[in-house]
């Protein structure tokens, strides 16, 4: 059998987890010389105590303790990886708008973008997060009436939220036949894809001439 020398470890979804329920699965495979996947055991093992490691073969992770980092390293005999460093989110308890739920577009304006749709997430109490940057609020628009009409959201339709919890998009009038309004709703998951309470949030924008 050829000799191992490298291990070759990643994390999915940039090494996010979350404390609660949320379960991380790291990925790791034994090189040879030439860069060839080798069979080999692997085990894994934490280097913090933000989270703990339920399965050392598997490397199944969970975060213990919200709004730090934990490392995760793997080896084969005496042969270690470089650590991964896993990002421990606190759970969201809600979000709500943080901003009107109804604003206007007037279409004949050189740039038909409506104000600012705002949503902020709130941790869980007593979970001591800090930062919630990077949780995801997926935003949705339905045109009514349907027609011709195209528009887009800005910046997209998937927004990470800054450290304080929020998240902002725009709608933007692209084209076509002017809509009475367009529709928006937020929604925020959990990372077992459970919905956070709050969701989803609607957002009424009108259009005038």
């Amino acid at each position: 059998m050829n000799a191992i020398v490298a291990l070759d470890v990643s994390l999915p979804d940039s090494g996010r987890v979350e404390v609660g329920d949320d379960t991380l699965m790291p990925r790791a495979r034994a090189l040879d010389g030439h860069g060839d996947s080798v069979a080999a055991t692997i085990v894994w093992a934490r280097l913090d105590t933000t989270i703990r490691v339920l399965d050392s073969l598997t490397g199944a992770t969970v975060g213990l303790i919200g709004g730090q980092t934990g490392r995760l390293q793997a080896r084969v005999g005496n042969l270690r990886s470089n650590p991964l460093t896993l990002t421990v989110q606190a759970p969201l308890d809600s979000i709500t708008a943080a901003g009107p739920l109804r604003s206007t577009v007037t279409v004949s304006a050189p740039d038909s973008l409506s104000d600012s749709l705002q949503v902020q997430a709130y941790a869980t109490p007593g979970s001591n997060a800090l930062n919630l940057k990077s949780r995801r609020i997926v935003f949705t628009a339905a045109v009514y009436p349907g027609g011709t009409t195209t528009d887009t959201l800005v910046p997209r339709d998937t927004i990470r939220t800054t450290s304080g919890g929020l998240a902002v998009v725009q709608v933007r009038y692209t084209g076509g036949s002017r809509p009475d309004s367009i529709v928006i709703t937020a929604t925020a998951r959990h990372h077992d894809g459970s919905i956070v309470p709050g969701s989803p949030i609607t957002f009424v924008v009108g259009f005038l001439p």
